[in-house]
């Protein structure tokens, strides 16, 4: 379709996750109450690994980076949604909404900081005398800027594809947020090879680092398990909370990417989970599973 032949919508409209007043008060305390806790939880893992000597590990060093991600990703959606349940049309500006799909590659950069945490449990467990030489703190900031990066780039990608889509009408989004899969659905034209480069890029990329993922966590495992003692036991224990968070982190991401972008019923649940629950979860399995 020709730029002169349509008029491109300047806002989006978002449906919400209810109509009805009464369940959007009570979704408003509930996630309030999250989005209230995800904050100073995970502050007070900052602070308190930057505080704490003993916690100067790299183990804690990219938890606190994970710790500040999920603060980030869970602002990007969390104070607008909240505001949008007290007015009755939901609207997001064309700008806004460009805004929040790009913001959302700490998504993406959390996923790549998980990977880099898996090494090194890798290298604290198998390699324990050079585990010292290997992790020190130039490599450290070298991983975590990596992460950032490829998460900056997997979100210019992304954007990038969606700007040069023409959007004449509808401009409704069936969700609480601007969702990249929503967005591609009602352009006006075809959109089969955006999809095609976003599950990809999204979706494939999801699968093959989660199944790498619990592979090697499989491996320290079986490792762990040929040895007993004290250490051993709190490195078993680590390796099981950072494979909660990755199946936590990467299953909805799967679910939501790596598909076509139809829609089903369970999408916002997913959706919910993913963006509001998952940065609540992070400091409440890193720190009951963590005696220090």
């Amino acid at each position: 379709m020709e730029p002169a032949n349509y008029t491109r919508v300047s806002e989006f409209v978002l449906t919400g996750l209810s109509q009805a007043q009464e369940v959007q008060l009570v979704l408003f305390v509930i996630f309030l109450s999250i989005y209230l806790f995800i904050l100073p939880g995970n502050v007070l893992i900052i602070c308190t690994i930057r505080l704490d000597p003993q916690l100067s590990s790299p183990m804690y060093f990219l938890l606190a980076n994970v710790a500040f991600l999920d603060i980030w990703y869970s602002s990007i959606t969390a104070p607008k949604m909240l505001g949008d349940f007290f007015v009755e049309r939901k609207i997001i500006s064309f700008g806004g909404c460009i805004a929040q799909l790009f913001l959302h590659f700490v998504g993406a950069s959390e996923m790549f900081l998980l990977t880099v945490m898996a090494f090194d449990r890798y290298a604290a467990i198998c390699r324990p005398l050079h585990y010292a030489a290997i992790m020190n703190r130039r490599l450290c900031y070298i991983l975590v800027a990596v992460s950032w990066l490829g998460g900056f780039i997997h979100s210019i990608i992304q954007v990038l594809l969606i700007v040069q889509l023409p959007f004449c009408g509808p401009n409704e989004l069936d969700s609480y947020f601007c969702d990249i899969t929503q967005v591609v659905r009602i352009a006006c034209a075809n959109t089969f090879l955006e999809e095609l480069v976003m599950i990809f890029s999204s979706g494939l990329i999801s699968v093959v680092f989660f199944i790498a993922l619990l592979m090697s966590y499989a491996f320290l495992l079986a490792m762990l398990k040929r040895n007993s003692g004290e250490s051993t036991s709190r490195a078993m224990s680590t390796c099981y909370s950072h494979i909660t968070i990755v199946v936590l982190m990467f299953g909805p991401s799967i679910y939501i990417y790596a598909r076509p972008f139809d829609s089903f019923s369970l999408d916002k649940v997913v959706s919910v989970f993913h963006t509001v629950i998952f940065p609540l979860l992070n400091p409440i399995i890193y720190t009951v599973r963590n005696k220090e």
